[in-house]
């Protein structure tokens, strides 16, 4: 029953967000197309439901050539592989919003596990891999919401990103990816919507170790780093 539920609720807001947003995605569009390298949204293969892959919708915040450049799939604080627009839109979340076409196709949902590249799913403890996907990628969920503002862990670490991403911030993600999965319901999903709107407007708060006292303890690397 939850999971009909959560799939008409998928499919009824990304309806609504569409006709709703459309009108503000045109100026966005043309502003793109004139900035940067010229190109609107960014296709790229992610890891999705039961680990099979799909192409998630961004709109263009990075040179294209990105992912062969610099640190690769990880971004850092003030990345120099940001097309002009690309900073504000990350950091307001924009970006993501092209991905109501996802959850409309069925390819994600609302809330769920971060969808990633393969490169980075691969990182993930081996006990995780196989159970992280049972439920669809998410546009939002508990470990987008901890790590709302990645960029600073790798900019505040003289480890390689790649290395303290693996060691430090792949594990934690895999635990509270599978606390989402022992925690499916319908009010879990409402309060990571909420919790997601309240870091937005309070990006430093810690109000989901308030709502979540179960969660995973942060590992000490990890805290005071972000």
């Amino acid at each position: 029953m939850y999971k009909l539920l959560k799939r008409l609720i998928d499919i009824l807001i990304s309806l609504t967000g569409i006709v709703i947003l459309l009108p503000f995605f045109i100026p966005l569009a043309i502003a793109l197309k004139l900035t940067g390298e010229g190109y609107i949204f960014y296709f790229q293969s992610r890891m999705g439901f039961k680990n099979n892959k799909f192409q998630i919708w961004k709109f263009a915040t990075m040179l294209k050539a990105s992912p062969g450049l610099g640190t690769g799939s990880i971004t850092v604080k003030n990345d120099w592989r940001l097309t002009p627009m690309g900073h504000f839109l990350r950091k307001t979340k924009i970006n993501e919003l092209p991905q109501i076409v996802n959850i409309l196709k069925g390819d994600m949902s609302i809330v769920g596990p971060r969808p990633l590249m393969e490169v980075d799913f691969l990182k993930y403890p081996l006990n995780v891999q196989p159970v992280i996907y049972n439920s669809r990628p998410g546009l939002t969920g508990i470990a987008s919401i901890v790590f709302r503002d990645e960029e600073k862990y790798f900019s505040n670490t003289n480890m390689d990103p790649h290395e303290f991403d693996r060691n430090h911030i792949a594990p934690y993600k895999g635990e509270l990816e599978l606390w989402y999965q022992k925690n499916l319901s319908v009010y879990t999903d409402l309060m990571l919507v909420f919790l997601t709107a309240w870091a937005i407007v309070a990006p430093q708060s810690e109000l989901v170790y308030t709502v979540f006292k179960d969660l995973p303890e942060r590992p000490e690397e990890l805290r005071g780093n972000g």
